[in-house]
C-alpha cells in the first residue's frame, strides 16, 4: 500500500482545509513546489495534488503551481483533482507531465464522461468520490447530494477508471483517525482500486488499512498528519511496506 503526501493549494499557498470548508484553511507553505520537493526528499513515490480554488470555481486556478511541480519531478507520479470538467483541461494536465487526472464533480453530475475521457486518455482517469454520512458532496463539497456513495462506486467499475479517491469528508483534516470501515465497505463493492483519504493520524491508521487491503484498498493520501507531525512519511510507507509483505 502506498501513503501518497496531499498538497492542496489556495491562493497560490499550500494550505489544509478541516472538512473542506474554505473558510478553515491552516497555511502550511507559501511554495507549492518546495513543498513537493520536500516531500520527494522524504521518499514520496506519488503526489496528491488538489486545486481548491479550482474545486469551487469549476476550472483550473492553480495550474501554473501544479505545472511547476510536474517539471520539477518528471519521474515521480502525480495526480490533480479539483476543478477539472472538461477533455481539454484534463489533456492540458497529462501534457505537462501530470500521471493521473480526478474527476470529482463532473463524474457525479454526468457520469458518462468518466468513460469518456477515459476513452480519450486510457489510464491516466481517476474518480474521486467524496462523500458526508455515506452520501456523495460536490463543487469543492459545498453541496451534499442523496447519492450513496457505494451505489456510484458500482457505476464507475467498468468506467475505464484507473482506481477512486474515497474520501470521508466529516473526518478530512481534523485527525480523528480514518474511516477504516466505510472505506472498505466502498472499496467491496467494486474492482477498481481504492485509495483511502481523510482523517489519518498516525502509524495505528496505517496499520488498520493495511489489514483490510486485501479488500481493494491501494493507497492511502495523507495531509495535516504530516504537515504538523503526527506521521512521518518515510516511517508510514516502510510500515506499510513491512505489512504489505507480511
Amino acid at each position: 500500500m502506498i501513503v501518497i503526501p496531499a498538497i492542496d493549494m489556495k491562493d497560490g499557498k499550500c494550505v489544509r482545509l478541516r472538512q473542506g470548508r474554505m473558510e478553515d484553511a491552516t497555511i502550511f507553505s507559501d511554495d507549492p513546489v518546495a513543498m513537493a520537493s520536500q516531500w520527494v526528499d522524504q521518499g514520496a513515490r506519488r503526489l496528491h495534488l488538489v486545486d481548491l480554488d479550482g474545486a469551487f470555481k469549476g476550472r483550473p486556478v492553480n495550474a501554473v503551481a501544479i505545472n511547476r511541480i510536474a517539471a520539477a519531478h518528471p519521474e515521480l507520479p502525480i495526480q490533480i483533482g479539483g476543478g477539472i470538467r472538461d477533455i481539454a483541461t484534463a489533456k492540458a494536465y497529462i501534457d505537462a507531465g501530470v500521471r493521473w487526472v480526478i474527476i470529482g464533480t463532473k463524474a457525479v453530475e454526468q457520469p458518462e464522461f468518466v468513460a469518456e475521457l477515459s476513452a480519450e486518455c486510457p489510464g491516466h482517469v481517476i474518480v474521486g468520490l467524496d462523500a458526508k454520512g455515506g452520501k456523495v458532496a460536490t463543487d469543492g463539497w459545498a453541496e451534499v447530494s442523496g447519492t450513496d456513495v457505494r451505489d456510484l462506486a458500482r457505476d464507475f467499475q467498468n468506467a475505464g477508471a484507473s482506481a477512486i479517491v474515497y474520501t470521508d469528508i466529516a473526518r478530512d483534516g481534523m485527525l480523528e483517525g480514518a474511516n477504516v470501515n466505510a472505506t472498505a465497505a466502498l472499496a467491496d463493492v467494486t474492482t477498481t482500486p481504492v485509495i483511502a483519504s481523510g482523517g489519518v493520524r498516525d502509524n495505528d491508521d496505517i496499520r488498520a488499512l493495511c489489514e483490510v487491503q486485501g479488500r481493494g484498498i491501494a493507497g492511502v493520501i495523507v495531509g495535516r498528519s504530516i504537515y504538523e507531525g503526527t506521521l512521518d512519511l518515510a516511517s508510514a510507507q516502510t510500515l506499510a511496506d513491512e505489512l504489505s509483505a507480511s
